[in-house]
């Protein structure tokens, strides 16, 4: 009996974070593959294939333009090859344009002048970022913001913010000269500046103090596993007046959802900064394990919390597909610059060569991701 109960229960456990997270990925992939798709046919380019997933097609159907839709039997992305496409990473067949007529050329996609090329392929990222302030201009406009003032309810004794002097019941009013209007300004302000100084104002009895620090990180349990995060060592209070619940008017709404966009694409591309200069630990890359934990445990949250988490996942995959990494849609936008500098497109064994190093370094982050994910639920295995 023990053993079913232990069956039974990681089955639950797969299924509570499994379907929530292919979910997610599913209207994301299906967002990011349908601007491509839109902005081609806009452009007069033959679609050979439109799929959700890799792998041997489950079903499909073919429409009347001749796409071929499919439903693949691995569901962890998805692509559009168009007329001329090698496979699905969009690399051009050898030849693709050798002897073909006017109208031949005219649908394939290597035919297209740069400017189109380049136009089909930052539609996906485009449609992705479309997706996530459509969501959170949606969820903002029905729902409003419940936002916590940036007062302080305790500092941790020997803490950062304890040694600079902050005291239980101040409010930050400013760092390094930029207002706080709510504590998750402060946690923003504060979560990237490991080591770094903060020129601080407080407001305390009325008064603006100066002073400096500088946030530690520090490492905290999450869904996503440790996580390091420089800390000032405050806690934000829990009183009713710190409280204010936001509405929105519907253009304040779709301000404050393009606003939610640029910030998870500042974030993001702040942590690749750190990353890259080795002021943040490449352990903190998460993969497809905790992305679908974080999925299933947001969707305990209620409907609304796994939409706008739907919509975080829209604007990182939008933001990781502009990375310049041949296979991926910035690294198409690389080479489209350099054609139109040129004059010409770079020769075929340069574009292979690359394309292998692109695909060499996406699937080092594929392994480095996951392998990541083994450590963390072996560590929590273990107790």
């Amino acid at each position: 009996m023990e053993l079913l109960s232990v069956i039974g229960g990681t089955l639950w456990t797969a299924i509570s974070y499994g379907v929530p997270f292919l979910f997610v990925l599913t209207v994301v992939v299906f967002i990011h593959e349908l601007g491509h798709f839109q902005v081609a046919r806009w452009c007069g380019v033959a679609i050979e294939t439109f799929s959700i997933g890799f792998g041997r097609e489950l079903f499909g159907w073919n429409d009347r333009h001749g796409t071929r839709w499919r439903i693949a039997a691995i569901p962890l992305g998805g692509y559009v090859k168009f007329e001329g496409d090698e496979n699905a990473a969009s690399k051009p067949a050898a030849g693709a344009l050798d002897g073909l007529s006017a109208d031949q050329r005219a649908r394939n996609f290597h035919g297209q002048p740069v400017w189109k090329r380049a136009a089909i392929v930052v539609a996906g990222p485009l449609a992705n970022f479309i997706l996530a302030i459509a969501i959170f201009s949606v969820v903002f406009g029905l729902e409003g913001r419940q936002v916590t003032l940036p007062y302080v309810a305790a500092v941790i004794e020997g803490g950062v913010a304890e040694k600079a002097g902050i005291k239980a019941g101040d409010r930050i009013d400013a760092i390094n000269g930029v207002a706080m209007e709510s504590f998750n300004d402060l946690i923003r302000a504060v979560s990237g500046a490991a080591g770094d100084r903060l020129d601080i104002r407080i407001e305390r009895d009325g008064r603006l103090i100066d002073i400096a620090a500088v946030p530690e990180q520090v490492a905290q349990q999450t869904s996503l596993g440790i996580q390091r995060r420089a800390m000032l060592g405050v806690r934000k209070s829990d009183l009713p007046e710190h409280q204010r619940h936001e509405t929105f008017s519907p253009l304040g709404a779709v301000r404050a959802g393009i606003a939610q966009n640029n910030l998870i694409i500042e974030q993001t591309l702040a942590f690749f900064g750190r990353l890259f200069t080795g002021r943040e630990h490449v352990d903190q890359i998460s993969g497809i394990g905790r992305i679908a934990q974080a999925s299933g445990e947001t969707a305990k949250a209620g409907f609304v919390a796994l939409i706008m988490w739907l919509g975080y996942i829209s604007t990182s995959i939008g933001l990781l597909n502009l990375m310049p990494i041949p296979v991926l849609d910035g690294g198409h936008l690389v080479f489209y610059t350099l054609e139109a500098i040129r004059g010409r497109p770079l020769s075929e064994r340069v574009q292979e060569y690359t394309f292998r190093f692109g695909l060499a370094i996406v699937l080092m982050l594929m392994i480095v991701a996951n392998w990541n994910d083994v450590v963390h639920f072996a560590s929590r295995a273990a107790g």
